[in-house]
């Protein structure tokens, strides 16, 4: 079995990772140089990627909050998991998922999701005493739906994105103190049919962190030249910041991919975030580019000067990464 299709064999049993490794509740290779063609794309063709199943399904997963070690707040699928940003939730148009969620901290939590739906019983906030007491468990529902034409003759919008959910409750009635210290996660919705990733990776700008690390210590992600790589991207905090990916361009649609020849989605390298944003978008790692240590960062200059960067490690068959080693100031072992 290759390398792509144990990939994706993992990938049905059901878990992406906000680290790009399988876990939890988630229902080709180029040349020594150079851009990522020739055998790389073959093998692509060859192998048609997976997609998402068809919707409907209901789903069940748990969700705990609790303090990490390092004064951080996160989610985890249990005690002694969390992680920051928390597990990836991936549904497809027309699930339901109910979460069983457990407050394993000494102050009150709630679970708030954006882009799906909810009644005012599962909003996750105090004013509707949606939270959660310490100590205490409480079972969230949200729901996603399809596509469809209002009885007015008006198109209502699917469930389909890329969206989050965060606390709203820690420190004041809107959660900035658990957000601050890292109570988020990412949500994706796909539509079924969307093609599936072969790694996805979550970058929270919150505040002038990424992922809530200290400045210059961003997480780095390791890929493989031909890879299909998902970045999930949100923002947090008081502050705009600019997302920008070296060597790589999407389309600025739904999914980040051109859906055909006559799709006039624009393409870009750089998307202006600002607080509670949120965007996604799948590449093809070192498509035209080849392997290589490829920066991400917010372009916001004094916001990369103050450490608001990471890099995409995009390596060769071989595992090598050309021009990259411990002689990269510390930045020679992956982090993620």
């Amino acid at each position: 079995m290759d390398r792509r299709s144990f990939g994706r064999r993992v990938l049905a049993s059901g878990a992406v990772a906000a680290t790009g490794v399988a876990t939890g509740v988630v229902a080709a290779s180029g040349p020594a140089s150079g851009a990522a063609s020739g055998s790389a794309l073959d093998a692509l063709a060859d192998t048609p990627p997976r997609t998402a199943p068809p919707g409907g399904r209901v789903r069940h997963m748990r969700l705990c909050a609790e303090r990490l070690p390092d004064g951080r707040m996160g989610y985890g699928p249990e005690r002694g998991r969390a992680t920051v940003p928390g597990p990836p939730i991936e549904l497809t148009e027309g699930d339901t998922l109910h979460i069983e969620f457990e407050n394993a901290m000494d102050v009150p939590v709630s679970l708030h999701v954006h882009g799906v739906d909810y009644d005012i019983a599962n909003d996750g906030t105090r004013s509707t005493r949606s939270h959660v007491e310490p100590g205490a468990t409480r079972t969230y529902t949200w729901r996603t739906h399809v596509p469809a034409r209002r009885p007015d003759g008006t198109w209502r919008p699917g469930s389909a994105g890329y969206w989050h959910y965060h606390d709203h409750v820690v420190g004041t009635d809107h959660g900035t103190a658990g957000i601050r210290k890292g109570l988020y996660g990412p949500v994706v919705v796909r539509r079924a049919g969307d093609i599936l990733p072969d790694h996805q990776f979550t970058v929270v700008f919150n505040d002038m962190t990424i992922n809530n690390r200290p400045g210059h210590t961003g997480p780095d992600f390791r890929v493989t030249v031909g890879d299909r790589v998902e970045i999930v991207m949100i923002t947090h905090g008081e502050y705009y910041h600019t997302f920008h990916l070296h060597g790589h361009r999407w389309a600025d649609n739904r999914t980040g991919l051109l859906q055909g020849p006559d799709d006039v989605s624009r393409i870009i390298d750089t998307k202006i975030c600002g607080p509670a944003d949120s965007f996604g978008f799948q590449i093809v790692a070192g498509e035209n580019a080849g392997a290589g240590a490829w920066m991400y960062h917010c372009h916001v200059q004094s916001h990369s000067d103050m450490g608001m960067t990471g890099l995409l490690l995009v390596a060769k068959p071989d595992g090598t990464i050309p021009g990259y080693g411990s002689h990269h100031g510390g930045r020679g072992r992956h982090r993620s």
